[in-house]
């Protein structure tokens, strides 16, 4: 089971003292986050991507890179990568890049996650979100796996004898979660590709959760990859703690009641109620997290929501010291009852051992001193002619 934290990386003002961080502050108190992550013991640090204000989560991949340099064994992920308006030629080189320099420590998660008025920043038109969703990963999910694309679709320019490098790590790409709150067609994408399906259900009630997991789960063993309960999934939630409950409440009420996302809105007792958000003793918050399984079976990735609505640096880094200090019950309590049958969230070590070992995936190719060539480029005559400098 990997339990991990994830950012959306907002930049929100502390109510209770009126003080809002900068952007400084924040990218910076973000990578104090991360560390402090891996040295409580957790297994994954994911950060959201954002291209606006209140948001410090632009260029993810800047933000992972920075922190693989400061860490050895926690994996980097997103949460969520822009499907929709990333160009996939971009994001399959600066994540196979990203995976190269951190060893592997490098999966993704899919997601559409965009406000509207972003859309149309980067040329596209939100009303096609899905239909971007699925044509751009159809696209990535190519790039990584052939050395040679061809391709045409309807939101971005042909490819012809493409080759994107880096190329994968040992010839293993980055795992990928599909992100979706309410978008059957991603849970359907999920399963067409044999990939994880994460759910963030922090703002749902858990039936919703249940409901969308029960048909990536289906579909997941329709298209052959396994029973249904092998199927990957991951779960998202918030929670804050303090050694008395009471103490939680009171402490976290004022962020709750002005939190961009939660604010004026339901009460947090109403909220706590009807979500998987967990205000109160540590105990609570251990309990509270086990029981999830009763509403989706075993899953293989649980990511918690630590620092958002303004909460200061020093009270997230008290919360990942409580997290740490629960993180081998939640661990015990994850493990007990789950078939053996049941598999681990896949990693980088794991899909290399599946495919039979490393190996070099470089594609060496000659090229011309200014652009650079593609395999097929070379078996081309028009183009050996162009390159030899004959016409």
């Amino acid at each position: 089971m990997q339990i991990g934290i994830f950012t959306v990386g907002d930049v929100t003002t502390d109510p209770t003292t009126g003080r809002t961080p900068t952007e400084h502050e924040r990218i910076k108190a973000t990578v104090e986050i991360a560390k402090k992550a891996e040295e409580i013991g957790l297994d994954v640090f994911a950060t959201g991507e954002h291209h606006n204000p209140p948001f410090i989560a632009s260029a993810p991949t800047t933000t992972l890179a920075y922190i693989g340099a400061q860490t050895e064994n926690i994996i980097l992920s997103t949460a969520t990568t822009l499907i929709t308006t990333t160009d996939p030629v971009l994001i399959a080189e600066n994540y196979a890049k990203l995976q190269h320099l951190t060893d592997g420590r490098v999966d993704l998660m899919m997601g559409r996650g965009n406000t509207g008025p972003v859309y149309p920043w980067f040329g596209k038109d939100i009303r096609q979100g899905i239909n971007l969703a699925v044509e751009n990963y159809a696209l990535l999910h190519r790039l990584w796996r052939e050395d040679v694309v061809d391709w045409e679709g309807r939101f971005r320019t042909p490819l012809q004898g493409y080759t994107s490098t880096p190329r994968p790590l040992d010839g293993a790409p980055p795992f990928v979660w599909h992100g979706s709150i309410r978008s059957p067609e991603i849970a359907e994408q999920a399963a067409y590709y044999g990939d994880g399906y994460f759910h963030n259900h922090i703002f749902w009630p858990p039936s919703h959760a249940a409901q969308m997991i029960d048909l990536y789960r289906r579909r997941w063993e329709h298209y052959g990859h396994g029973p249904a309960d092998t199927a990957i999934v991951g779960l998202g939630g918030q929670i804050f703690m303090r050694k008395n409950s009471q103490d939680a409440i009171n402490e976290f009420r004022p962020y709750f009641d002005n939190a961009p996302v939660y604010g004026h809105g339901p009460s947090l007792e109403d909220f706590m109620a009807g979500t998987p958000l967990t205000v109160g003793s540590p105990q609570q918050v251990l309990e509270r997290t086990l029981s999830f399984r009763d509403n989706v079976g075993h899953y293989q990735r649980q990511l918690f929501l630590m620092d958002h609505a303004g909460l200061p640096l020093k009270t997230v880094l008290e919360q990942l010291d409580l997290l740490g200090e629960i993180l081998p019950e939640m661990r015990k309590g994850f493990a007990e009852g789950r078939p053996a049958h049941i598999p681990e969230a896949p990693t980088h070590a794991s899909l290399v051992a599946a495919a039979g070992g490393p190996k070099d995936s470089t594609v060496y190719a000659e090229g011309d001193s200014a652009t650079g060539s593609s395999d097929r480029d070379l078996g081309d005559p028009e183009v050996a002619k162009v390159l030899e400098g004959e016409l």
